[in-house]
């Protein structure tokens, strides 16, 4: 069988980072979960001490925070298997063997990197537009290796980071809708005003990423215009001699 890592990087989440590791420890193809603690100002680091014998966990602790993206890698760079599973610390409701679901998708071969997204009901329809920055992702470990450095730099535009380069290297990528996945709104951890602050931070950090890296954004228009022209080679030699 399969054996996969899961890391769950964890910023002030002692309402739910109990319930996720249990929730994790059972699923099946999940043989080690790697917990970073990302600089928990909150009972989230004595909760997860609590669990470190009981489920075996692999326990990161830093002093200050560092961000998403410097904690995924941290997490990545202690995985012992090649089959990454990136689980979200403020899960609420849980779908059961979701992971799997994924991670058969790797095994099978039908991507290089499967996203499960959650979605809202907006008139009757169930949407999410931002599903390319869900955190539920599963991947193997050696192809973001090369890029370890920018994930690090990255914070909270670490999913941005990973979609544009999985498409600039040409590695392909899976949508799984995950129903009845639930996370913790950001207005329920912090006050209005704060939570507020964190999601206008959080998006000019997914803007610099794009910015920082836009080598991988034009890769993929770059990729598509040389594929045009190499299937209409004859085609344009002809209409530029006519």
């Amino acid at each position: 069988m399969e054996k996969a890592t899961a890391i769950i990087c964890v910023y002030n989440e002692q309402d739910t980072i109990e319930n996720v590791i249990i929730s994790t420890s059972k699923e099946q193809f999940i043989n080690e979960i790697v917990v970073v603690n990302d600089g928990s100002t909150d009972s989230s680091k004595s909760i997860i001490n609590k669990l470190k014998s009981t489920y075996n966990l692999n326990v990161i602790n830093f002093e200050i925070n560092k961000g998403k993206g410097y904690a995924m890698a941290v997490g990545v760079e202690n995985a012992k298997y090649d089959i990454v599973m990136f689980i979200d610390a403020d899960q609420t409701r849980i779908t059961p063997n979701y992971t799997s679901e994924l991670i058969m998708s790797l095994i099978n071969k039908e991507c290089d990197m499967v996203l499960g997204y959650s979605t809202v009901n907006i008139l009757k329809k169930d949407i999410n537009p931002l599903k390319i920055l869900t955190g539920e992702r599963a991947l193997f470990k050696k192809d973001i290796m090369p890029i370890l450095d920018k994930i690090k730099a990255s914070r909270f535009g670490v999913e941005t980071l990973l979609y544009f380069y999985y498409i600039s290297v040409e590695k392909s990528i899976k949508f799984i809708r995950l129903s009845g996945l639930k996370h913790r709104d950001k207005y329920k951890k912090a006050s209005f005003k704060q939570a507020t602050n964190n999601y206008i931070g959080e998006g000019w950090e997914i803007i610099r990423t794009a910015f920082k890296n836009y080598d991988m954004v034009l890769k993929p228009i770059q990729n598509q215009i040389t594929k045009y022209i190499a299937k209409n080679k004859k085609l344009i030699i002809y209409q530029i001699k006519n």
